[in-house]
């Protein structure tokens, strides 16, 4: 259970990660202590420069690799257990699909691969069409589709079969702004339909856009973690905005309201942006 009692999607648990190098004894170390709780209906987003451990990270949590200490549960249950993922949908950051087959093929391949068949799988497949705006296109090869609608595919195929968790791993790479915005609103709908969402992305204005917390992870190591007002918000800082004529404004900063007799229009803590803070941090591991 959460904080405030909520059921958990995801439990990561003091995740280690380490990899043999070849033809050495020496070991490299991917993910050190990184613990994530996700409640359910939630969307939590993952940030951190390539090689940090973000994928390291969610292929444990997918079960497709072995931790080397610590733990990863999917509602309750150990992500080594084939059954685990039986509520998950994932969409990889490059995925594959055969060129040949039209999206509609594409979708009834996956969703009888998940034990669909007959009225409920057509059924479930013009659902997803709808969905992911992709009707007008159910009926081409794949192998013709933008890298939007290749996207747009993934996650329908992602949702096939009704999982309560997704993990998407950069679900808007290489879209343009328009698809980018498509894919943003349909994760919102996701949340909104009561599914939880685990997203990587390195669009940083998209994952403060969507996600109710995020995570950063640099080199292994999860160094900052919290709902979007505790990350960007700065405690030791103040913005007040007023009305009045600009010999006024200037000297407010240093005057208070009584003095110069100006309306407050909003006073409360100064806010940086996630890219702010993002480049902020990185900049503070490489020294």
């Amino acid at each position: 259970m959460s904080e405030n009692g909520t059921a958990l999607a995801v439990e990561i648990r003091n995740l280690k990660k380490e990899f043999s190098k070849p033809f050495s004894k020496e070991k490299t170390l991917a993910v050190e202590g990184v613990s994530i709780s996700i409640a359910e209906g939630e969307i939590y987003g993952l940030i951190g420069p390539n090689g940090s451990g973000k994928s390291t990270t969610m292929k444990a949590l997918l079960g497709l690799l072995a931790p080397t200490s610590g733990s990863c549960q999917i509602f309750g249950k150990d992500s080594v257990r084939v059954d685990s993922r039986n509520d998950v949908g994932y969409l990889p950051e490059n995925p594959y699909f055969y060129k040949h087959l039209t999206g509609r093929e594409t979708l009834s391949f996956y969703g009888k691969l998940c034990g669909l068949k007959g009225p409920q799988l057509r059924t479930r497949i013009d659902e997803l069409l709808e969905l992911v705006s992709l009707e007008h296109a159910a009926h081409r090869k794949v192998g013709t589709y933008s890298k939007g609608m290749l996207q747009r595919v993934g996650l329908a195929q992602a949702l096939i079969h009704e999982p309560r968790l997704l993990i998407l791993d950069e679900p808007t790479a290489g879209v343009d702004p328009v698809g980018s915005r498509e894919i943003r609103d349909m994760i919102l709908g996701l949340k909104k339909a009561g599914k939880t969402v685990f997203l990587c992305s390195h669009l940083l204005e998209q994952v403060q856009e969507v996600c109710d917390r995020v995570g950063i992870i640099f080199n292994g190591e999860l160094k900052k973690e919290g709902t979007l007002d505790e990350l960007i918000t700065f405690k030791d800082r103040m913005e007040i905005v007023v009305s009045g004529d600009q010999s006024a404004r200037e000297q407010a900063a240093a005057v208070l309201e009584q003095e110069l007799g100006l309306e407050i229009l909003s006073a409360g803590a100064s806010r940086a942006s996630l890219e702010e803070l993002f480049i902020s941090m990185a900049n503070a591991e490489q020294k």
